[in-house]
């Protein structure tokens, strides 16, 4: 497999120094990119430097993945309008650990010659004084130099300037790479377009500082084909951590996308071979309805990202949700954990009062009426706000429980509970809830929450 070809047809290419094609035609190569720690989860912004980091190892090469512990401390200005807020060392630490883990899902670290290789710059730069360092690197690099890349140039052309600790971020970054070159023989630094100038800056502290060669490369930035901002939804970011972005909500984020966007997406986020792309691009031009790109990126990306067995919880919500002919008694052979996945994306709501031979010969107006939870502010809201609403919607064929619509005839014990306790209920076309019976609303909520997240 040729690295850079595979970017090339894949769309993911955008700029690469002379030379590092035909250096990585002659062998193994050793290559990094870096990752912003400014949080414990890499979000789908970052899954692009991620595949081009699996593809370089495909193609037999060395991956490394930088995690910025000390580049974190200071902020990278590029494509930013303001200065962040800087971390400190127990919060970059926390969030070094979680970005660890999730690489640890998509690159290989077994013991092979091109085994993946995790490095925090903290380990080179912790007991690097400043004196130390400008003798040292500050040197080589002329302020005429940093000025001229964009990152600065616009920043200080802009309203908020630029502070000192950020002037210098190239340098650091540029640093990263010398010590990689140095210690790691790593002739190559990757990222996304917008890093070119700190990419090069690398490579010209290594020829000024040691003589050495180094290369760059850089792949497209993601962007919607409507102008939006790509891995960003009404909610915040999309997170490859489940407890940030419930699964079933990024299955969705993938397969909501536009036809564009999709033919796009699945050559630059999936490891579908070309062949198999155009087929599917085909049955897809076909019956686009069928949203047969989506379902197929969606699929393989979320098979990746949080594993197989999530993938057919999120295929059973779908049927739950939208195929008519899938019951409320097909979910009965879950176990309840698996069971309140499926909910995951669906308000929980509660009853403190609890099956009893008298409570299942009540009313359905009345149980409606006392199904609750509680607000952001701690206050009781109910799903039903009065017996009245209940009994209106009701008469107006707008409740529905485990998917069958109710009148004012039925009986509690005309619907089965999931394992005795949990009930689906529907307000209108937008409203819908899982009912738990309980007697201790506050235990049963920690209860559930610690099933779900075990």
């Amino acid at each position: 497999m040729n690295f850079v070809e595979e970017l090339r047809w894949r769309g993911m290419l955008h700029d690469i120094m002379p030379g590092t094609e035909e250096l990585l035609n002659k062998g193994m190569v050793s290559g990094y990119i870096g990752f912003d720690p400014t949080a414990d989860s890499l979000h789908v912004g970052s899954l692009a430097q991620i595949m081009t980091l699996i593809h370089f190892q495909r193609a037999g090469h060395k991956p490394f993945a930088l995690v910025g512990g000390a580049t974190g401390m200071v902020g990278d200005p590029s494509g930013k309008s303001a200065e962040r807020n800087l971390l400190s060392e127990d919060v970059l630490q926390h969030n070094l650990a979680g970005i660890q883990k999730q690489l640890e899902k998509f690159l290989d670290f077994n013991d092979s010659a091109n085994s993946a290789q995790m490095v925090n710059n903290y380990d080179w730069f912790k007991d690097y004084t400043f004196l130390n360092f400008i003798r040292d690197v500050g040197k080589h690099i002329t302020v005429n130099y940093m000025m001229a890349k964009d990152s600065v140039k616009n920043r200080i052309s802009g309203d908020t300037g630029m502070s000192f600790t950020e002037f210098t971020y190239q340098l650091v970054q540029g640093y990263d790479f010398y010590y990689l070159w140095k210690h790691n023989n790593c002739a190559l630094q990757m990222g996304g377009s917008d890093q070119w100038g700190n990419i090069v800056t690398g490579t010209e502290l290594i020829r000024r500082k040691d003589g050495g060669e180094a290369y760059a490369l850089t792949t497209q930035l993601i962007k919607k084909s409507d102008g939006t901002k790509f891995g960003k939804t009404e909610g915040g970011n999309i997170w490859l951590d489940k407890n940030k972005t419930k699964e079933f909500d990024f299955y969705n984020f993938w397969f909501n996308t536009s036809d564009e966007d999709a033919k796009n997406f699945i050559r630059v986020f999936t490891l579908l071979e070309r062949k198999e792309i155009e087929e599917l691009e085909s049955k897809h031009n076909e019956a686009p309805h069928l949203r047969i790109l989506q379902s197929k990126l969606a699929e393989d990306i979320t098979v990746r990202v949080h594993g197989l067995e999530a993938f057919e919880l999120i295929a059973i919500t779908k049927k739950f949700t939208f195929d008519n002919n899938y019951h409320w008694k097909d979910l009965f052979n879950l176990t309840e954990k698996h069971f309140l996945k499926i909910f995951s994306s669906t308000n929980i709501f509660f009853t403190s009062k609890y099956l009893s031979p008298a409570f299942i010969e009540e009313d359905i107006i009345s149980f409606l009426a006392d199904i609750m939870n509680f607000d952001e502010n701690g206050q009781y809201r109910y799903m039903f706000e009065s017996k009245n609403e209940a009994k209106k919607l009701i008469l107006n064929g707008g409740v529905y429980i485990n998917k069958v619509k109710i009148t004012l005839n039925h009986k509690l014990n005309d619907f089965e509970f999931f394992i005795d306790k949990y009930v689906f209920i529907q307000k209108g076309k937008k409203n819908s809830a899982l009912v738990v019976l309980c007697q201790d609303v506050s235990a049963e909520m920690k209860r559930i929450q610690s099933l779900v997240q075990d």
